[in-house]
């Protein structure tokens, strides 16, 4: 997996958490107040809380299944409505008690911005504006619609209480999840430091083999062994790096070790020939003098240029097209290969295939996992390959876990594969023995 791939990871986890907070609220607010509200013969204010309750286990599963977009749209949608409803039907103020349902619009307004701050602005902040405009109103004002489904006031009285402390419960869940994640990735920060500066980090290497199972090259994948906290996944550790500029240092050392590695090689009869693809972030594509450090990595260590290849992401793409352009023909001239990763997940365009001089695309393992079960990715797949034979292009298939996944690639004239069903990411000698093993079967 890639660092690009696995830069919005915190913000997922984020997005988990605050749905975590969202479904109790819900839940708890709904089964309390069913339990109330039905105990007093309001049936129809009850029947609104049974749809809170059901609404915050629904938000529970959808987060359990990582349908995170339809669990926060499930969740804002209920709950803006619910808000409505309340604060104009059955929440209405008197000189006994104001209005309090409305302050739940402020933790909404909260978990929508933490939620949408990588969407567009188009989304985020016409959806923002809308909650603040609409607490605003309720906070303002005394507008409500009188009607005999309005909360006598000796419940509201008390009902000001546990709207107040709820909602506040709310915003200092959600600040705290803030303040946990800053203070997480902070000591992560200073933990990768010191990991590099302690030669914690290290490559495994992923086969990438042929139709007839020879293995023809890999994918190398960092990996960090922290020495309290054991083995640290790329997705925690990977984000992190990016948004504290660290990524930089990582990816130089990710080149010299790479070009090492292929130097170790060219010295082995049986690993001569395999090639080495390592993955490249934005941020390090896009240094001034990326280009100089991979001539200099490879001129230090004697790197035949045919055998290093590098990865890059199509989310790459949205920045300077001139720039990327001609770095490229810079490393085709080098002789270094260039694959685009995940194709068909980001920013894909004819017109990029076109412009750029890539030796390889690489059809993302979303589209492979269901290309069985799912025509629309059957199709995708198929259309990648397609289009690779007739631009000239290798395509290599990354996810690849079953025979039969493989068969309907083969099917297809899918000629490269990576996955679990070669084998799974391995250590460097356990790598070459593979190759080893390998190259002895075929003959």
């Amino acid at each position: 997996m890639n660092p690009d791939e696995l830069s919005s990871s915190i913000h997922r986890h984020r997005i988990r958490r605050i749905l975590w907070v969202s479904a109790g609220l819900l839940m708890g607010l709904g089964a309390g107040w069913l339990v109330f509200f039905a105990l007093t013969g309001e049936y129809v204010i009850a029947a609104v809380e049974f749809v809170l309750l059901v609404a915050g286990g629904s938000v529970l599963w959808l987060t359990h299944l990582q349908r995170t977009r339809l669990a926060f749209l499930l969740v804002t949608l209920v709950t803006y409505l619910a808000i409505g409803l309340f604060s104009l039907y059955f929440d209405v103020p008197d000189a006994v008690a104001p209005r309090t349902s409305h302050l739940y619009l402020l933790v909404l307004t909260l978990a929508s911005m933490l939620v949408l701050r990588n969407e567009p602005p188009l989304l985020r902040w016409p959806l923002t504006g809308v909650l603040i405009l609409t607490f605003v109103v309720f906070a303002s004002t005394s507008w409500s619609i009188p009607s005999e489904l309005s909360i006598p006031a000796s419940v509201r009285q008390v009902g000001v209480w546990i709207n107040a402390a709820t909602a506040m419960l709310g915003m200092l869940a959600l600040v705290h999840i803030t303040l946990m994640e800053t203070a997480e990735a902070n000591s992560l920060q200073r933990d990768i430091e010191r990991g590099m500066a302690r030669r914690e980090f290290f490559l495994v290497f992923q086969p990438q083999v042929q139709a007839d199972g020879k293995v023809v090259g890999a994918e190398a994948l960092l990996r960090w062994r922290h020495p309290q906290l054991g083995m640290v996944s790329p997705g925690d550790f990977i984000p992190v790096a990016e948004e504290s500029g660290q990524i930089l240092p990582l990816g130089s050392w990710v080149l010299q070790e790479a070009c090492q590695t292929l130097q170790r090689w060219a010295r082995t009869p049986a690993m001569d020939g395999v090639s080495l693809s390592v993955n490249v972030s934005a941020k390090q594509f896009l240094q001034p003098d990326f280009v100089g450090q991979i001539a200099s990595a490879m001129q230090q260590h004697g790197v035949v240029a045919a055998r290093l290849k590098l990865e890059l992401t199509e989310s790459m793409l949205v920045h300077d097209m001139s720039d990327i352009i001609a770095k490229m023909h810079s490393l085709h001239t080098l002789g270094v290969g260039c694959s685009l990763d995940d194709f068909g997940t980001g920013f894909s365009s004819l017109s990029y295939l076109k412009k750029l001089p890539l030796d390889q695309i690489k059809i993302d393992q979303a589209f492979v996992r269901d290309v069985l079960t799912d025509p629309s990715d059957a199709a995708i797949a198929r259309a990648v390959l397609q289009l690779g034979e007739n631009l000239g292009l290798a395509v290599i298939a990354e996810g690849v876990e079953t025979e039969g996944q493989r068969d309907f690639l083969l099917a297809n004239h899918c000629r490269l594969f990576q996955g679990y069903l070669y084998s799974r990411p391995l250590a460097a000698i356990d790598f070459e023995m593979y190759v080893a093993d390998n190259s002895a079967m075929k003959l």
